[in-house]
């Protein structure tokens, strides 16, 4: 068995397993011995399933899929699996200990393609914030540079892979919870079209259609593949995305032609300056682009600087959303859950929600509709393919600073909105949009790029992004804190 396991994707180690080279129970224990080398600096896997694990590596239940036998990680949220602990980043779950009595559509699908779960991953409560600090289970840190975050909601997640615990691990959305982690930790995070992966059997759908899942991986071909076997529609969904003309692994490994693409270099609206790094990795990326013989302009819709509008839309779905959940959880526990059992940003969310009107929540999803259709003519009217963003408006920051101090939850609240403008946009369009880790800050954080696509084009972001992996590879790279 190669010795190069922490450097190896998802697909190449599945390659060991189907030649014969390693089994999955090797697989297994070597990520085993990864996590428990680096986890207590980073605290990125907060459950540890090892001896299931164990077992479903050696048992004739381990699907024959494209990923048998390669080590998995779930995050701790938005996928149940059964009998194992799932909190939500809730301190109440946590002291419950409470395991759902099945699994997720999604867990299903996971288990189908072969991987093999090692545990759960940290998030913060109910995936509200973009860092992951839950009271519940502590920050997870960035292996790149332990003093800063590793974005969120998927921040337990973006560690663990960025640290070589595991190749591929599940990763959800409903304003950048994918695509923030993938920034922050140097990774490829897709973001797919609204529909693409259901959420039953429990939800048709959540947040209003924002919440999408898949995974955060090292490669481009990893985050294709998964898609490949994730992709579905069940009954009673309320979405579906049109299905892709191939595997969008091919299309992961083919030459997309010469597109026209539309840059955009400034925070939207103008409303304040762009961080220096975050303009420098889109101006590098448009060079690069322009290098490989697409078209490249600086443009963008204009919807996209409709920033107040969108913030207080986002903010009333959410609101509304968090307070029903709220509600969902104390039937499902038989316990209160009022703001003493629940942390200050989740209080205010549903102090946000608890009196907004369903006709003031109509009149939102109306204005959404109305967002997209405005948003969409860039790319119908104006003839452009691809929208090159940054993903973020800042570096990675520090633990703590996205963190209340002293309840000032209104503080805290803007500094997270000034650092994702770009990322809640394709949650409300349904829009497919892509992380890639194309540069990295002077001080060694990554940035990420953010490329975003018409409805139901993930396979020309998947064409783009596997021609800018090879043109840039970012493979090689490793932070200071990675398993050997």
């Amino acid at each position: 068995m190669s010795n190069d396991l922490n450097k190896m994707d998802g697909l190449a180690q599945a390659e060991l397993v189907a030649s014969g080279e390693a089994s999955a129970a090797e697989l297994v224990e070597a990520a085993i011995e990864r996590i428990e080398s680096v986890n207590g600096e980073l605290n990125a896997v907060i459950t540890k399933l090892y001896d299931q694990a164990r077992r479903r590596a050696q048992s004739d239940e381990l699907s024959d899929g494209p990923f048998k036998g390669v080590p998995f990680l779930l995050k701790d949220l938005d996928a149940a699996s059964a009998g194992d602990p799932f909190h939500c980043g809730m301190k109440l779950l946590k002291e419950l200990d409470y395991r759902p009595d099945h699994d997720s559509t999604l867990v299903k699908k996971f288990n189908a393609a072969g991987f093999v779960t090692l545990g759960k991953t940290n998030t913060p409560e109910l995936g509200l914030t973009v860092t992951t600090e839950p009271e519940s289970y502590g920050p997870s840190l960035n292996p790149w540079n332990t003093a800063h975050s590793t974005g969120g909601s998927s921040g337990g997640s973006g560690a663990a892979v960025a640290s070589g615990m595991v190749p591929v691990a599940h990763a959800s959305d409903g304003g950048g919870s994918i695509r923030i982690p993938a920034s922050e930790c140097g990774l490829v995070g897709l973001k797919p079209t609204r529909g693409r992966c259901s959420l039953g059997p429990d939800y048709g759908e959540y947040w209003a259609g924002l919440v999408n899942s898949h995974v955060v991986t090292r490669s481009v071909r990893d985050s294709a593949a998964v898609l490949d076997c994730v992709a579905s529609y069940e009954a009673g969904d309320p979405y579906t995305a049109p299905g892709p003309s191939g595997s969008w692994l091919q299309a992961a490994t083919t030459e997309p032609g010469r597109l026209k693409l539309g840059l955009m270099t400034s925070f939207p609206a103008q409303s304040i300056p762009l961080n220096p790094e975050c303009e420098t990795a889109v101006l590098n990326a448009g060079r690069l682009l322009s290098s490989l013989g697409h078209e490249v302009e600086e443009s963008h819709p204009s919807a996209f600087d409709e920033l107040e509008e969108l913030r207080f839309h986002f903010m009333r779905v959410i609101g509304s959303w968090v307070a029903a959940s709220l509600n969902e959880w104390a039937t499902i526990t038989g316990r209160s859950v009022g703001d003493e059992q629940v942390e200050a940003g989740t209080a205010m969310m549903a102090s946000i929600g608890r009196p907004i009107l369903a006709a003031d929540y109509i009149d939102t999803l109306k204005w959404m509709s109305r967002y997209t259709r405005r948003m969409l003519g860039w790319w119908q009217d104006d003839g452009f393919d691809l929208l090159v963003t940054p993903t973020l408006g800042s570096t990675p920051p520090r633990i703590g600073d996205l963190s209340p101090k002293d309840g000032d939850v209104e503080s805290s609240t803007q500094k997270i909105l000034e650092l994702i403008p770009y990322t809640p946009v394709a949650n409300v369009t349904g829009q497919p949009a892509i992380s890639l880790p194309l540069h990295w800050s002077n001080d060694g954080l990554p940035v990420g790029v953010m490329i975003t696509a018409a409805h139901g084009r993930e396979d020309l972001l998947y064409s783009v992004a596997g021609q800018l992996e090879k043109a840039n590879p970012w493979a090689d790279r490793r932070p200071p804190v990675f398993a050997s």
